[in-house]
């Protein structure tokens, strides 16, 4: 027994044996620079780095409490689909990857629907999840991008749309691919009704996303450094063969290129937003809605889903 068990009172002991419970999530290591930054000042900035600028990937409730302020938006809840019409598995059940990522993301699926108001404009803002299975393309995403379109013609607003995904939902199979001549024809409704369609590109916007409604827009915006194209860098060069230029694919190097208007901070994007619906919506409020045409999204019915073969 040593001196320090005869003379320290066992309430003082008990004291400096007890653990202390720290979060392992207090600082975060920015993955451009390697600075480290305490999580308050991290969210405080929008995920952005405060030494190097980097963009990190937000979700959807922090993106929209920064466009349009805490609580000062309304969620719209998404049209109800079937959650697994191939009944498709491989490593796990898709039904078991759709829970994992409902509890990840607090969210239904990758693209959530707000109504707020930019300026003097009620606005529709669609955000896409990249942290909801990559924020695929399934039917449950391309059902929210057509409710949007009609939303943004009921309420004579702009649509604005926050892409952020790898591309098709793998496991809805050709009905996920089918969301890209429907999202392109809900773009084609807003466009007909005179109001402004405006895509704002993050990191990523890749694959059949980029294919259809991310390059339809009146206005392209992307985030800095973020990563837009059909095909990755590394599928590019083991096909070509060739070594691809810096940046190549990047929200700069696109700008340089023509392919998107302009590149803006995240923290002077609602800024950048409001003035554009601002200049854009000048036309569209003084013009008469349009009639719904043929052309229209058919919405999702159950039939869609799983047709009868033939003889049955």
């Amino acid at each position: 027994m040593s001196w320090l068990d005869n003379v320290v009172r066992p309430k003082i002991r008990t004291f400096l044996s007890a653990k202390r419970d720290t979060p392992d999530n207090l600082w975060h290591k920015c993955k451009n620079c390697g600075e480290m930054i305490f999580h308050r000042d991290l969210a405080e900035n929008l995920q952005v780095c405060t030494n190097c600028g980097f963009h990190g990937r937000i979700g959807a409730q922090e993106r929209l409490d920064g466009l349009f302020g805490e609580g000062k938006w309304e969620k719209i809840p998404m049209p109800d689909v079937p959650a697994d019409p191939l009944r498709f598995r491989d490593q796990r059940k898709y039904t078991d990857r759709l829970k994992e990522a409902r509890a990840k993301t607090g969210e239904k699926d990758a693209v959530t629907i707000a109504l707020g108001q930019l300026g003097a404009h009620k606005s529709v803002v669609l955000v896409q999840d990249f942290a909801f299975m990559g924020g695929s393309l399934g039917m449950a995403a391309g059902e929210s991008i057509v409710k949007g379109a009609e939303l943004a013609v009921e309420h004579r607003a702009p649509l604005i749309i926050f892409a952020a995904a790898g591309g098709a939902r793998m496991q809805e199979g050709i009905l996920s691919l089918m969301q890209m001549p429907r999202s392109t024809v809900a773009v084609q409704m807003v466009r007909e009704a005179g109001l402004p369609y405006i895509v704002v590109m993050t990191d990523p916007t890749t694959g059949g996303v980029t294919a259809s409604y991310a390059m339809l827009g009146d206005v392209h915006i992307a985030e800095p450094g973020a990563l837009i194209g059909f095909a990755g860098p590394r599928v590019i060069e083991q096909t070509i063969r060739e070594k691809l230029p810096d940046g190549f694919q990047r929200a700069e190097y696109l700008l340089d290129h023509g392919m998107v208007d302009m590149v803006v901070k995240r923290g002077d994007m609602r800024e950048t937003l409001t003035r554009l619906v601002s200049l854009l919506m000048v036309e569209s409020v003084a013009a008469p809605a349009a009639p719904k045409t043929a052309n229209a999204p058919v919405p999702y019915q159950a039939s869609q889903a799983a047709p009868a073969a033939d003889g049955a």
